[in-house]
């Protein structure tokens, strides 16, 4: 897990742009007059038909559910997705894509996970789902420092 935290963190230090340090929810979006290789090749449509269908194919076998570990409460959620947020998508590296989407469980509480995908011979593959939020509560934000973005654990 810390091996993949230090990716992140070294994919962040390649796109990000020194700016005032402050907490955000999710890391920068590109800006518009960056450089082409900051601006992405795939559409938001794209992006988001991508991780509809991976929590599809995840749910096939559980019941129509995708599951997700709760490292902090350490319990197993089973979730349906609600929404894929096209408003959220970044590329933060070359061939690397964020994007944050809402969940319901059984019980009524919603949950933002935080999808992070590559682009691959094959196409996008997830490679990490962070939990964000449960029921809008932030468990971490997202700093820049020194041109690399960090989380900020709430």
């Amino acid at each position: 897990m810390n091996k993949l935290i230090w990716v992140l963190i070294a994919a962040f230090t390649i796109v990000a742009a020194p700016v005032k340090i402050q907490a955000q929810e999710h890391p920068e979006h590109p800006k518009k007059d960056d450089t082409k290789k900051s601006e992405s090749t795939l559409s938001p449509e794209a992006l988001s038909e991508e991780i509809e269908k991976y929590v599809q194919n995840e749910s096939k076998t559980e019941g129509g559910y995708f599951l997700f570990y709760d490292e902090k409460t350490k319990s197993e959620l089973k979730l349906t997705l609600d929404k894929v947020h096209k408003d959220k998508l970044s590329k933060v590296a070359e061939g690397l894509y964020f994007d944050c989407s809402d969940f319901k469980s059984a019980d009524g509480k919603t949950y933002d996970l935080d999808f992070f995908m590559k682009e691959t011979d094959s196409g996008l593959e997830v490679t990490q789902q962070l939990l964000h939020k449960v029921d809008g509560k932030a468990r971490y934000s997202w700093y820049e420092e020194e041109g690399v973005w960090k989380q900020q654990q709430k």
